[in-house]
């Protein structure tokens, strides 16, 4: 597997981890799908349950603070390192900070951010590890212009080999199911996936 395809795989299997872990241990809230949050905010807000509405918003502000300074610190340095470890140790203390669940998520949104801008290509392809949707229909686009064979137009947009794509897409379940065995069987769940983030960034060093 080479550089390009683990940051993707691990990245993913991250993503997966942290909604499944903010899911179950914070209320309902997923950290990195803010379609979610946004669909259970509408839902709140129809139902006229104000502090449903604001449970589920709140994550989109923290996520997008995040995603803000991963750019910044993109801008700053030029590498996705130091946002990725602004992620690993926000994921790593959460467990020990003695602050409300609904702080947690929202810290938790916040590392997603990070990861969200942190590393947005590959190989050229902007490819995001935190969205399953996109990845779907991007997966769809690669197999389709696979099949038919032959370059793409001109005016099609790049997209990234169907085989990464669809690997990001399996490695997020794989980490959902990861992140909700692991609220089962370990205090810190959180540690996990902060501790892949760590091997990340001695192996690929993006």
């Amino acid at each position: 597997m080479g550089r390009v395809a683990i940051q993707a795989v691990t990245l993913a299997t991250i993503a997966g981890i942290a909604d499944a872990v903010g899911y179950l241990n914070m209320g309902g809230v997923f950290a990195a799908n803010m379609t979610g949050n946004t669909v259970l905010a509408g839902i709140a807000a129809a139902q006229k349950d104000l502090t449903g509405t604001w449970h589920h918003l709140a994550p989109l502000a923290a996520f997008f603070a995040g995603a803000m300074l991963s750019r910044l610190l993109l801008r700053l340095t030029g590498r996705a390192a130091p946002g990725l470890i602004a992620e690993a140790m926000l994921m790593a203390s959460l467990g020990f900070l003695p602050v409300a669940r609904e702080l947690q998520v929202l810290a938790l949104a916040v590392a997603m951010g990070l990861q969200a801008s942190a590393v947005t290509q590959f190989n050229g392809v902007t490819l995001s590890t935190v969205v399953v949707t996109s990845t779907l229909a991007r997966t769809a686009d690669g197999l389709l212009d696979w099949l038919a064979g032959g370059p793409a137009k001109p005016a099609l947009p790049a997209v990234a080999r169907p085989w990464l794509l669809a690997s990001t897409l399996i490695s997020y379940l794989i980490g959902a199911i990861a992140g909700a065995l692991l609220v089962a069987l370990v205090a810190w769940p959180l540690l996990v996936p902060a501790a892949l983030l760590a091997l990340l960034l001695l192996v690929a060093r993006p």
